[in-house]
């Protein structure tokens, strides 16, 4: 290193302070305490890079100033200007320590009111109220909603005046007891954790007076059609309408109030109820609902039917017996229940098991007949009615009973013309040329029709094959065929097949090479 560096500086105190120095301990700490802050400076300025060598030297140290005796001991200024905490000298007492510093404490999250409300509207004004709707705010708070407050001012006034007492977190709100003709300002606003949103707040004021409505009548789609019940069953409607002011009800039948004794009748603001606890037939009718508000008024009708099981058909008779079928009539019952026929049930029983068993089901007409009796077997025959209800309590029996008798046949059996079945030999595929290879067996094939059955002759080049182990001969069906085993050179030839019955005579050949 080029750089010169300061030499450490010498403890000014002599060593007899040491032995006396008892008294002012404070005195004979400075001293030290400046030399070993010399010393630490003299060790970073060895540490320190080198400076380029036509660089002059660095100044010299100032002198040493004499230390002071003061009560505390000074801090030492270095050269970066940093103060350094001087150090106790041997045997002197220690300076109290320091307190810790404070940690530093975290900052509460900040706690946010809510944002407004959102869609605030007007659902229903009456004559001394009015309904409010909204939506939830989208922020909702740090501590989340506590609920809704409702405030309104009367139109010309700006006085606020709070409707709730406490938070709620409906969004629907009816402020009650307003006087009609008022115009209402109302604003709602969103509460969380003690603070509270900007207020929502509607444009216009809300002019306290009741809408006229039409009256109008909203019957069920099953109401608009006949309503069918069981006689002894409870008749319970509701039938809901709409109006305003609340419209007058009515109920008539056939023009004529309804009897109390056995209609009840019950209306509300927004619906009527017509309720009978055990309906009889005598209850079916149309009955007309009004509803009627200052001269306008709706009307409905409720057409109601009660029904009950037919009674069973009348005269009912045996007509005919023939064979195994038997003819039956009879009318309609005199009563119908109080509802269309559907049909009729017909059932028969055989004297033998005494068993009643369906013939025929939801027959349209007076009259059937029926087949497929048992012969010798004597039957009896019963209907029943039927409608919306079902069949009828009780049948209608046949007064006589039908028997199937036996009836004696002869069996002709008939007569078939006989049909000349007698032909000649014809064939219907003859034989076919072959070329076949030598060592390798071949067959020949043909067929052929005739009646009686035609004799097969094979012959080659004109003469008969007779039992020869080298041909086999076949017949089945009518297709004939005549295999060659492992022909030779000398099986070539003309090989012809002929057919011979009584009635003539037929043949058909072919050629056959072998390589």
């Amino acid at each position: 290193m080029t750089g010169k560096t300061a030499p450490p500086a010498k403890k000014t105190a002599p060593a007899a302070a040491k032995k006396t120095a008892a008294p002012a301990p404070k005195e004979e700490a400075a001293p030290k305490e400046e030399a070993a802050q010399k010393e630490e400076t003299a060790q970073k300025e060895e540490t320190a890079p080198a400076p380029s060598t036509e660089e002059p030297p660095g100044p010299e140290q100032p002198p040493e100033q004499p230390p002071t005796a003061t009560d505390e001991p000074a801090p030492i200024p270095t050269e970066a200007g940093a103060e350094v905490t001087p150090v106790p000298a041997e045997g002197s007492p220690a300076p109290p320590a320091e307190p810790p510093a404070p940690e530093p404490k975290l900052e509460k999250p900040k706690e946010e009111p809510p944002s407004c409300p959102l869609s605030l509207a007007v659902e229903e004004v009456s004559e001394n109220s009015f309904t409010l709707i909204w939506k939830a705010p989208e922020q909702m708070g740090w501590a989340g909603l506590d609920g809704y407050m409702v405030e309104i001012c009367k139109d010309g006034c700006s006085d606020w005046k709070a409707v709730n007492q406490e938070p709620f977190l409906s969004t629907r709100y009816t402020i009650p007891n307003l006087s009609s003709g008022d115009k209402i300002h109302v604003r709602v606003t969103a509460v969380s954790a003690g603070r509270a949103s900007i207020p929502a707040t509607l444009e216009q004021p809300v002019l306290i007076r009741e809408i006229l409505q039409l009256p109008k009548i909203r019957m069920p789609r099953h109401l608009r059609e006949t309503y069918i019940r069981r006689v002894g069953d409870a008749v319970n409607i509701m039938i809901p309408f709409q109006g305003k002011p609340q419209p007058e009800v009515s109920w008539t039948k056939g023009g004529l109030p309804l009897d109390t004794n056995r209609i009840n009748i019950r209306n509300t603001a927004r619906d009527t109820i017509f309720y009978i606890r055990q309906a009889q037939r005598g209850d079916s009718g149309k009955y007309e609902l009004t509803v009627q508000i200052n001269g306008a008024e709706d009307k409905a009708t409720l057409d109601i039917q009660v029904v009950e099981p037919p009674g069973p058909p009348q005269n009912l008779k045996l007509v005919d017996v023939w064979g195994f079928n038997v003819a039956l009539e009879w009318t309609p019952p005199v009563d119908n229940g109080n509802s269309e026929i559907k049909g009729y049930r017909v059932q028969k029983s055989d004297k033998k098991s005494g068993k009643w068993f369906t013939v025929l089901e939801r027959c349209t007409r007076t009259s059937c007949t029926i087949s497929d009796l048992i012969i010798g077997n004597t039957y009896s025959f019963r209907v029943f009615s039927e409608n919306i209800c079902g069949l009828s309590d009780s049948a209608a029996v046949a007064s006589g009973v039908a028997y199937i008798e036996k009836t004696k046949t002869t069996y002709q059996p008939e007569k078939i013309p006989q049909r000349d079945m007698m032909e000649p030999p014809k064939f219907t595929q003859p034989l076919t040329d072959r070329t076949t290879t030598r060592g390798y067996s071949t067959h020949l094939f043909c067929s052929v029709r005739g009646f009686p059955q035609p004799k097969i002759i094979w012959l080659k080049n004109q003469m008969e094959i007779r039992e020869d182990p080298k041909y086999i001969a076949l017949i089945d069906q009518g297709v004939c065929s005549l295999e060659i085993r492992k022909p030779g050179p000398f099986d070539g030839g003309v090989y012809t097949c002929k057919a011979v019955n009584p009635l003539g005579e037929a043949s058909v050949d072919c050629r056959l090479d072998v390589k």
